[in-house]
């Protein structure tokens, strides 16, 4: 099932970013108090009581000169072509979106670039949210009311800053996405979504598995704009493979319709159980290939390394494993993620790339019992260094896969606070010695119980 889609928008310098930083849970989004810091959509995840949902942050919308002077200069040209890109954005999110926060500043009132804003949402026809931000003090909050002229419903007073008020925000929000469809209905079929930079072989790998020329492929980037699903059944297995855009890294992004195709590539990450990451072999590993490394990371997808165009690579007895260093040290935060050496065109290797996905969605989908799992956490906290703060050792009561797809573990704990992000590591090597849970990365939390 797709997890919905919430768009959050706002004219410039209302603390969007902050906002998205804490709603996903990560500083992904630059924070700066001058307006028109966020260019592009940023993409992440959120879950609330229970139910994930993808956010996208736009940047600030401006319709209006804000310049008092009747001169265009060169700079105002340059300020109005920035401010159309971000129009054209935030119209790509709202097509996409289920739903929608409008974010405001109490501080400022209400002023004509929200009503702006107000009325280029009515057009579009979502569920909105409409949040009042930095209202720190009672004061704010009983000035949030000023936000009912908007016409969008009730305002709700937070602090994106301090979290004030942003449950209440979540709730609101959740009340509108309940009932909304999934994209593709109910499917049981293993979802592999092929992912990559423009031009690394995607489609040519999507034509060869499934032995047809289904998606078209093309030497010109950017061939492929829409995600393409094909069917088939792999010794009785249903898959679903997803052929998706070239993404490029944020900066790099043209306007228009490579814009909607960035957006809808993350969103079958998303909602795949494996992503195939394809590298080209002849270029090695790019800062592009690190960015979309990093995207299936963050959605906690299952991933296999494909290093495509093997064919074109002059060898000898070390280049595989000369190559195999590189890639590993270039994304060396995947370091559970098979790798298989592949031509697309030679057909090299293909016949290996379906078990080993279908292999990966099997470790995403295993669970460990409880007995088991608490002994294999009793041996590495008896093994390891124990960590420690002001004489307080840390003290493991017990532990419990509480999730799967990704399996998720959580450990009881004398005080969570104790624990640095290099024993949680460890913690999470010891696991995978022996269960490597292959292509699939785990959570490992710390809760306290008193």
């Amino acid at each position: 099932m797709s997890p919905a889609l919430v768009a959050l928008v706002g004219r410039p310098n209302v603390g969007k970013s902050t906002l998205f930083n804490r709603l996903t849970g990560v500083r992904t989004a630059i924070v700066e108090d001058l307006p028109g810091t966020t260019r592009d959509r940023l993409y992440g995840t959120a879950e609330w009581q229970g139910q994930r949902f993808a956010l996208v942050d736009t940047g600030g919308l401006r319709f209006r000169d804000p310049g008092a002077s009747t001169a265009r200069s060169r700079s105002a040209n340059s300020s109005e072509e920035f401010s159309l890109s971000i129009l054209e954005q935030a119209t790509v999110a709202l097509d996409e979106a289920d739903a929608v926060i409008l974010l405001t500043d109490v501080k400022d009132g209400v002023v004509a670039e929200d009503m702006d804003v107000a009325a280029f949402l009515r057009q579009h026809d979502k569920p909105v949210v409409l949040a009042v931000n930095k209202a720190e003090t009672d004061a704010r909050v009983l000035d949030a009311t000023e936000f009912w002229q908007l016409g969008l419903g009730e305002p709700m007073a937070i602090s994106a800053l301090h979290g004030d008020g942003v449950a209440e925000l979540l709730d609101s929000l959740l009340s509108n996405l309940i009932g909304t469809p999934a994209e593709d209905g109910e499917d049981d079929s293993v979802r592999i979504a092929l992912v990559g930079r423009p031009n690394v072989g995607k489609s040519s790998l999507l034509n060869a598995l499934i032995g047809e020329e289904r998606a078209i492929t093309s030497e010109v980037p950017g061939t492929t704009r829409d995600p393409v699903d094909s069917r088939l059944t792999w010794h009785g297995q249903d898959v679903t493979l997803v052929d998706t855009a070239g993404i490029r890294r944020r900066g790099r992004i043209e306007r228009g319709i490579e814009q909607y195709s960035v957006l809808r590539s993350a969103r079958a990450i998303d909602r795949a159980d494996v992503a195939l990451l394809l590298l080209d072999t002849t270029e090695g590993v790019t800062a592009q290939d690190a960015h979309v490394a990093g995207m299936i990371e963050e959605c906690k997808t299952g991933v296999v390394l494909l290093a495509n165009k093997w064919d074109a690579v002059t060898k000898d007895e070390r280049t595989i494993l000369e190559y195999e260093k590189k890639i590993r040290s270039e994304l060396q935060f995947l370091p559970y993620a098979p790798l298989l050496f592949i031509s697309a065109l030679d057909r090299q290797r293909l016949h290996r790339i379906l078990p080993t996905a279908l292999e990966v969605h099997a470790a995403r989908t295993q669970r460990i019992g409880t007995g088991p799992f608490n002994q294999l956490i009793q041996q590495a906290y008896f093994q390891g260094a124990t960590p420690s703060r002001n004489g307080q050792p840390l003290r493991i009561y017990y532990g419990t896969q509480v999730a799967v797809a990704p399996p998720t573990f959580v450990l009881f704990v004398n005080n969570s606070k104790l624990v640095h992000f290099t024993y949680a590591r460890y913690i999470e090597n010891a696991i995978r010695e022996q269960h490597p849970f292959i292509g699939t990365p785990i959570r490992v939390e710390f809760r306290t119980r008193s």
